[in-house]
């Protein structure tokens, strides 16, 4: 199979299963909104009945909002340009780059962001796996069996990442950085040493991704028990299918870059207000729903490929349990009943 198939078939998966995608929507959406209303609250706190409310109304007025962001705290405190339009995503970007550290009030909505999508990802995985419907009981009978087991390679998911971004990201950026561009006066120069750091940095947290997305796909389709033996197993994977793997991951990626480059053409920009407003506020849920779609397609393409190198669409360990219909059923469907 060709990697435009597992490609296309990662798609059909996806698609045959719509439940799934809108799902993990509305559960990103219900999760952000109470972080929504505690913010508006304290942007209309701080407005009451002033005149900054009324031309705040109408327009960006600059002036209150550095007002604002000089006395806020915690949640509020990320109310700035950057959160709006495309700027959050180049914002995202910059922050993983650079390694900075998320707030206090985001990084608890993300933790429960995570330990949700951790809860998902057994049942998202195991329906791609299966290739038919498991309906909603199979589902969280999958999400449940596998979270526990997830939540244990998330332990080893966060090692990796935490050695990533704490010991690599400082000894090339820190150190490695710093020694290069000591006696430099050129700043084009130390401009491209950065840029391939940054190069040589993320390909390293992409082959993480990977690894680790393997490991998640060996332990549904295989019945892991041992995230340890999982991560091994998925690391063994992709290199004796390198070529493939990148191939696919690739693939993905270049759907994902069109996302985002459709997203900074429509993205609502500042100056945004009324009717605008609630059209770029429509454009930003329908990029986020297509961000949570690529990340499916990923997910289903790269199962597609694993089941086409070392297994078949048939071959998911561990079948969940279907109840035989009762005699009466059976007649009525013409069978006879089971003795």
């Amino acid at each position: 199979m060709t990697i435009t198939k597992v490609f296309y078939d990662g798609i059909q998966r996806v698609k045959v299963a719509p439940a799934i995608l809108i799902g993990i929507f509305l559960a990103t959406l219900i999760l952000a909104l109470p972080q929504g209303l505690i913010l508006r609250d304290m942007l209309r706190t701080h407005l009451g009945d002033s005149l900054a409310a009324e031309a705040v109304a109408t327009g960006v007025n600059f002036n209150w909002w550095q007002e604002f962001s000089a006395q806020a705290k915690g949640l509020g405190a990320t109310f700035s340009p950057t959160i709006i339009g495309f700027a959050a995503v180049l914002d995202n970007i910059s922050d993983l780059l650079d390694n900075r550290s998320l707030t206090t009030a985001v990084a608890g909505i993300t933790v429960i962001y995570l330990a949700v999508w951790t809860f998902l990802l057994g049942g998202t995985l195991d329906r791609y796996a299966r290739n038919r419907p498991i309906r909603t009981a199979g589902f969280f009978a999958a999400a449940g069996i596998y979270f526990f087991r997830f939540l244990r390679l998330a332990i080893i998911n966060l090692a990796i990442y935490a050695f990533m971004m704490g010991v690599v990201h400082s000894w090339l950026f820190d150190n490695l950085y710093e020694w290069w561009i000591r006696d430099l006066n050129e700043e084009r120069t130390a401009f491209f040493l950065r840029t391939l750091l940054y190069v040589v940095f993320v390909s390293g947290l992409v082959i993480c991704n990977i690894v680790l997305d393997y490991a998640k796909i060996r332990t549904v389709v295989e019945d892991r028990r041992s995230m340890i033996g999982a991560t091994l197993a998925g690391f063994r994977f992709v290199v004796r299918h390198a070529r493939r793997v990148i191939g696919l991951y690739f693939l993905n990626s270049l759907v994902f870059i069109g996302i985002l480059a459709s997203y900074a053409i429509f993205a609502p920009s500042v100056g945004d207000v009324g009717g605008s407003m609630w059209w770029g506020f429509l454009i930003s849920q329908a990029y986020i729903l297509a961000r949570l779609w690529i990340k499916l397609v990923f997910l289903a393409s790269q199962t597609a490929l694993f089941q086409a190198e070392l297994a078949h669409a048939g071959y998911t360990a561990a079948p969940l349990p279907i109840a035989p219909d009762s005699p009466a059923a059976e007649a009525i469907a013409g069978r006879t009943p089971r003795q």
